[in-house]
């Protein structure tokens, strides 16, 4: 067993304690884990609906039902991995450039630790400060992005950063490497032709939620797997890539989408074996969460990330 792990759930029942994310010891370290699980609890950028500022503890108490063991990668992710739960970025409510510029230098030590964060969201906007820190330590990366929107515009009320801009910016920043990145699942409506059109010409990859239904799922990941091998991978998770009905506690669900076990099977596949430094989860909103169904996703893909990461320790 590894240094840091889960509370022993057969010794301490799981709805007992402090929640952290499953049931890990809350310890801002640095050393001796291989990941941290940390929360951004930011939502003023969002459009629509207000409340996945409280997605990092609703997926924090939905994840005291996993457990170690993943039969279907054959893995304990505690005898392989080191984890704790870091704890909150401090952000600044109301203010989006603060509490950006909070997100890239709380997360920078850790990129520069070699440590793999694990990032509970916030709306998708604080994805942006998180690739800039990433960038300081590994250069533009490839960005592996689930999604039922393409996060493409370039402004918003004549404003340049909400939840709907951040890969607009990161291509323009340099951030990412779009000739090795890919957008999986997009579906919802764009406000112009011109946000699908501007990643294309960019030079991304994006397999749309009609194609993916089209195609598979098995043909999916064999795309998005050439797509990234043999690159630095960072993977964006947005919870509304799931259908409304598998995902409804989230700010702008989107009808058409995906099933929970596909989404875990895509991150499991997509990413095993792939040098992936790291992962966010956004958008979850736990005010419109009927019986935890989105938090419980959110934290299944999660575990399935996670399992990866301890597969990948084994090859």
């Amino acid at each position: 067993m590894k240094k840091y792990h889960p509370v022993d759930s057969l010794q301490s029942p799981r709805f007992s304690g402090v929640s952290t994310f499953m049931r890990l010891p809350h310890v801002r370290t640095l050393e001796d884990v291989d990941f941290v699980v940390v929360g951004q609890p930011f939502d003023t950028a969002t459009t629509f609906r207000p409340g996945c500022r409280f997605g990092p503890r609703g997926i924090r108490e939905a994840s005291s039902i996993l457990k170690a063991y993943n039969p279907v990668l054959d893995v304990d992710l505690f005898e392989h991995l080191s984890g704790v739960d870091y704890g909150d970025i401090d952000i600044v409510p109301g203010y989006l450039e603060e509490s950006h510029t909070r997100i890239t230098e709380g997360m920078s030590p850790i990129f520069e630790s070699g440590v793999t964060p694990v990032i509970l969201g916030g709306d998708h906007s604080i994805t942006l400060p998180t690739l800039r820190a990433l960038r300081r330590h590994h250069g533009p990366v490839s960005l592996l992005h689930f999604d039922a929107h393409s996060d493409t515009s370039s402004d918003y009320f004549g404003k340049p950063y909400n939840h709907g801009t951040p890969f607009y910016w990161a291509m323009e920043e340099g951030l990412i490497n779009p000739e090795t990145s890919i957008q999986v699942g997009m579906r919802g409506h764009y406000y112009s032709k011109d946000c699908h059109d501007y990643a294309l010409n960019k030079g991304m990859e994006i397999i749309t939620g009609w194609e993916l239904h089209e195609i598979g799922i098995p043909a999916a990941i064999e795309r998005i797997r050439e797509r990234i091998k043999g690159t630095k991978v960072f993977l964006t998770f947005d919870i509304d890539f799931m259908d409304a009905a598998y995902a409804p506690g989230t700010g702008t669900p989107e009808i058409g989408g995906f099933t929970s076990y596909e989404a875990l099977r895509l991150v499991t596949e997509s990413c095993l074996g792939q040098n992936m430094l790291g992962m966010d989860l956004v958008e979850v909103l736990p005010d419109l969460d009927h019986a935890q169904i989105t938090a419980l996703a959110a934290a299944g893909v999660i575990h399935a990330f996670l399992s990866v990461l301890a597969k990948n320790k084994t090859a």
